[in-house]
């Protein structure tokens, strides 16, 4: 089991720039069903990948791989010739918010959005526009979501991840590499991980993830990451005393960032003395959740969370 994304997943690109290129064979690679692609101006031709697959060597796993792919002028008809039911989105900024409005018009279910930089206000409009429509969406700013040995949408390295019993979210998407990888080096490894984006005005948040993890039969626990800015940590705790199940770790970045700057993130944030990482900590400690004081004792808080074995 796995939530959003599995090995049946058929994936649709929106940009095929260069970026958009690299990670969608990164992503064949790895064994995502990448199924097509959206270039207005190049639609009717089609983009080929191959290479060696991340999986050389796994009996019953092809040691190659040759995909061509199809390309289409609108989301609208390469969902309807190809079936595609995910998106992932490599469009540059100032575009970025028309390409998730187009794949929710053709009512694609899920829509990524790797694009950083998107301007708020057209964040706002995207947001707003999915009001009602029966697609969710995940970013923007995010590394992406993966269930391992089964499908990668997104930018993250395939490599570290390992099927297993904790789900992981997170609002950074090198933390949440680094938390992979401690899952697997503890073998906890994970059901799915779920970059939600540290971009003020995103998608899927916090307690999205949790409700999801909270009902999946494979996952065992959770791992949450989050940072300075906002109050999406404070949310999710409450939700999390209210409703959680399972065991819940967690880690929270910036705490010694100082108020009023801004850091990495363009959420990350502390602003008229909220969001501070004092105030998320004490949230979730008092929702139960086990707090990791740095980014090397993420593994060991997921471990101390779910108790003895």
């Amino acid at each position: 089991m796995s939530v959003l994304v599995g090995k049946d997943t058929k994936v649709l690109i929106q940009g095929m720039g260069k970026t958009g290129r690299f990670h969608t064979d990164t992503a064949i690679a790895y064994g995502t069903n990448m199924v097509g692609a959206v270039h207005p101006s190049r639609a009717g031709e089609t983009e080929v990948f191959e290479g060696e697959t991340d999986h050389s060597g796994v009996p019953g796993r092809d040691d190659t791989y040759r995909v061509e792919l199809p390309i289409f002028r609108t989301v609208a008809a390469a969902v309807e010739a190809t079936g595609a039911d995910a998106s992932v989105v490599y469009v540059p900024p100032p575009f970025a918010a028309d390409a998730i409005m187009e794949a929710a018009d053709a009512e694609v279910p899920l829509v990524v959005t790797i694009t950083e930089g998107i301007p708020v206000a057209d964040m706002v409009r995207a947001k707003r526009y999915l009001e009602g429509k029966p697609t969710r969406l995940v970013g923007p700013n995010c590394p992406g979501v993966i269930t391992p040995e089964e499908c990668k949408i997104g930018i993250m390295p395939g490599y570290i991840h390992t099927p297993g019993r904790i789900g992981v979210v997170s609002r950074s998407g090198t933390l949440t590499y680094e938390a992979v990888y401690q899952l697997t080096l503890n073998g906890l490894g994970q059901t799915t991980a779920i970059g939600i984006g540290g971009d003020p005005v995103n998608g899927t948040d916090f307690v999205d993830s949790l409700a999801m993890f909270n009902t999946d039969p494979a996952t065992d626990g959770v791992l949450m990451i989050g940072e300075i800015g906002g109050t999406a940590e404070e949310e999710a705790a409450a939700w999390i005393e209210a409703n959680m199940t399972k065991p819940v770790a967690g880690f929270i970045a910036g705490t010694s960032a100082p108020p009023g700057r801004r850091m990495g993130h363009a959420g990350a944030i502390i602003s008229a003395g909220m969001g501070t990482a004092d105030a998320k900590i004490t949230a979730l400690e008092s929702a139960g959740v086990v707090i990791a004081p740095t980014p090397t004792d993420m593994g060991a808080a997921t471990l101390e969370a779910l108790g003895p074995s």
